[in-house]
């Protein structure tokens, strides 16, 4: 079918597409001016999700999340936030409302359930493109009804935004609550058992004991070395040689000066045995006063003989005192380090349950803060106020609907007439049922025209019976 039959189709059916798309104008202007009228309650509510969380102190990710909006229109369109509206402006306790409803349920269920599942179907929730408002529209017949439902689930919107965000925290508040004071007694418990090992094992101050052992251990040491020196040079000394030899002897002021009395002693009888003689008494005098000074050089290298060796067998004694000393701060140095490292895991113990009961404790107070808070995400932008205008019926926009819609279907019903009585309406409908080609077509004569005064003389005599009457 092409353009042209398809328009020879309509002119010859002109009629009854004609008579459908009035017949649907008529019928829904009827249906508009007959239809009660509603009203439709706007309020629109911000959800703010860039500002961080007051107590968190920073931006909760889920907010960010492409869903977020989604699931607040969700919970918008739930029915705890209905059956919250139904409580919050008590529609349950309305006489007619439950007479009604036992009317249609015959007092079967809830009526909270049941008038929320009302109040949802005239409900349109609808977020913003490219905005974080949600607006909320309620229609009914009552404007000021409608505006305070609209009112209501922005309300309870906010409301319950609060709840699921106080309740999790409430439990999490209890359980954070049962873990810190687990937690502190696990940590009183160390304590207790720090103090007391301090307490049996002496322990002050651990690191100060050890550093003075150690100190004690030094110096125990550098008297070691230095009696061994001790020791090693006496007995360098014993060997080297033996009476007027040794060292100490040849170096002795004492005895230097006894040899110097000695030697003047002896020159001196020298001359007297050659002046006066041996047996002079004043030679023998002399002779007896150089057998003295003989005798004391002599006692006094022995007694520095006798020094050295006995310097010699102090410094061995010394010696063995200082390694059994040394051995025993070497053995008390283990004590306390042993005794450093038990206390070292003793704190460590207390440490690390300090930190756990610290992290528990700040978790549970930031809990307590979230389950005791007030604030939210979400305000109301704009309110609902009473509608003074009907949102519906709108009579010129269902006319225009309504005039579209019947052309389509006075068009619709004149190809259905169409295709059921299927008539010859142009020179290619012929071709098309024939299947063959049109020679000539012949139209039928046409009546010569008649202007308005003649026509109308000719009627005039054709009522008188004198002329026929020509169209």
């Amino acid at each position: 079918m092409n353009l042209q039959q398809f328009l020879l189709i309509l002119l010859a059916r002109r009629r009854i597409a004609l008579f459908t798309l009035l017949g649907t104008v008529i019928t829904t202007l009827v249906v508009s001016l007959l239809w009660p009228n509603s009203y439709t309650g706007t309020a629109s509510v911000v959800v703010d999700v860039k500002s961080p969380d007051p107590i968190a102190g920073m931006v909760l990710q889920g907010m960010i999340a492409p869903g977020y909006m989604a699931t607040q229109v969700d919970i918008i369109n739930s029915d705890r936030v209905s059956q919250r509206v139904v409580k919050l402006l008590k529609l349950d306790q309305v006489p007619t409302i439950q007479e009604q409803w036992r009317d249609e349920t015959e007092g079967k269920g809830d009526i909270t359930v049941w008038l929320a599942a009302l109040l949802q179907k005239k409900l349109d929730v609808k977020p913003s493109r490219e905005s974080n408002v949600i607006t909320i529209n309620y229609k009914g017949a009552d404007p000021a009804f409608a505006a305070a439902i609209a009112n209501a689930y922005a309300q309870s919107y906010i409301d319950t935004t609060i709840d699921l965000k106080v309740e999790p925290a409430k439990q999490y508040s209890a359980w954070f609550g049962q873990q810190s004071k687990q937690l502190r007694e696990n940590l009183e418990a160390a304590k207790a058992k720090l103090s007391e090992y301090q307490q049996t094992k002496g322990i002050v101050a651990t690191d100060e004991r050890l550093n003075y052992e150690n100190q004690r251990l030094n110096e125990l040491q550098s008297n070691l070395v230095m009696a061994e020196t001790q020791g090693a040079d006496a007995q360098s000394k014993q060997k080297s040689g033996a009476g007027d030899t040794l060292q100490d002897v040849m170096q002795s002021p004492i005895i230097n000066s006894l040899k110097s009395d000695i030697a003047r002693l002896e020159a001196k009888l020298q001359d007297m045995a050659g002046n006066l003689g041996k047996n002079h008494p004043q030679y023998q005098r002399s002779e007896a006063e150089l057998a003295s000074l003989r005798q004391q050089m002599q006692a006094e290298i022995q007694k520095i003989s006798s020094s050295i060796t006995t310097s010699g067998r102090v410094s061995k004694g010394k010696q063995t005192e200082l390694l059994a000393a040394i051995d025993a701060h070497k053995k008390r140095i283990l004590d306390l380090k042993k005794e450093r490292d038990e206390v070292s895991v003793l704190q460590q113990d207390v440490e690390s349950a300090q930190r756990a009961y610290e992290a528990i404790n700040l978790r549970y107070n930031q809990s307590s803060l979230e389950s005791n808070s007030t604030q939210t995400n979400v305000s109301v932008l704009t309110p609902a106020t009473p509608p003074l205008e009907a949102s519906s019926p709108k009579i010129l926009l269902n006319t225009l609907v309504s005039i579209f819609l019947g052309t389509l279907l006075g068009v619709g019903a004149a190809l259905v007439l169409e295709m059921l009585d299927r008539r010859v309406r142009s020179a290619e409908d012929l071709e098309q049922t024939l299947e063959l080609p049109v020679l000539a077509d012949l139209a039928p004569p046409k009546a010569p025209r008649v202007g308005l005064l003649a026509r109308f003389t000719r009627r005039r005599l054709a009522r008188r019976g004198h002329a026929p009457a020509v169209a």
